[in-house]
C-alpha cells in the first residue's frame, strides 16, 4: 500500500468521534511478531511540547507486552469497511491465535513496528510516559465498579503517552 507523509497538524478529524465511535487500531511488535487491539478510549493533544497520542491498555493484553518491549507502536484510523475486523481484534486475545488473518487484516513494517495495510491513517508513536492507573488514583465514585467490576476485577489499565513522530495517510 501507498502512504503519504503529512504534519499532525494537517489531521481534520474531531478527535472524540475518531476515538470513541470510529476507533483505532493499537498495533505493536514487528510485522513477523505484531498484535493489534482495538482502542476507543484515548486522546490526542499536545504534551511536553510535542505533539502526542493518549491510549489506555489493560494489563492482561497481549498487545500490552509488545508495547512495553519496543520503543514505538501505531494507532491507525480504519475505513468503515473494516468495522467487523475492528470488533474481531477487540474482542480476541493475541494470546490466543493470529487475530490478523481470522479478522482478515494484513501487518506491514512501518517504522520498526507494525501496522494494518487497510488503514486510512497511520500515527507512528514513540513512547515517552507508560503510567499504571491503580484504583488508589480514581477520584470520580463509582469507575471502579462500572470498568474494573466482575471479570475485569484488578485488570487495571495502563496509560501510555506517545509522540506522534509521524503520520502517514493512505494515498
Amino acid at each position: 500500500m501507498i502512504f503519504r507523509e503529512m504534519k499532525a497538524e494537517e489531521l481534520a478529524w474531531n478527535p472524540f468521534l475518531q476515538i470513541g465511535k470510529g476507533w483505532f487500531l493499537v498495533t505493536a511488535g514487528t510485522k513477523e511478531k505484531c498484535n493489534g487491539m482495538t482502542v476507543s478510549w484515548g486522546g490526542l493533544g499536545v504534551w511536553w511540547g510535542r505533539n502526542t497520542a493518549t491510549v489506555y491498555i489493560r494489563k492482561n493484553r497481549f498487545t500490552k507486552t509488545l508495547i512495553d518491549a519496543g520503543e514505538r507502536f501505531t494507532i491507525s484510523a480504519m475505513p468503515e469497511s473494516c468495522r467487523m475486523a475492528l470488533g474481531y481484534m477487540g474482542s480476541h486475545s493475541g494470546w490466543d491465535g493470529d487475530k490478523w488473518q481470522a479478522a482478515g487484516l494484513t501487518p506491514m513494517e512501518v517504522e520498526g513496528t507494525a501496522a494494518p495495510e487497510e488503514a486510512g491513517v497511520i500515527l507512528v508513536c514513540r513512547k515517552l510516559l507508560a503510567a499504571e492507573l491503580p484504583e488508589a488514583s480514581f477520584i470520580e465514585p463509582g469507575m471502579k465498579e462500572r470498568w474494573y467490576g466482575g471479570k475485569d476485577e484488578g485488570n487495571y489499565h495502563t496509560m501510555y503517552i506517545a509522540e506522534i513522530e509521524k503520520v502517514l495517510v493512505k494515498a
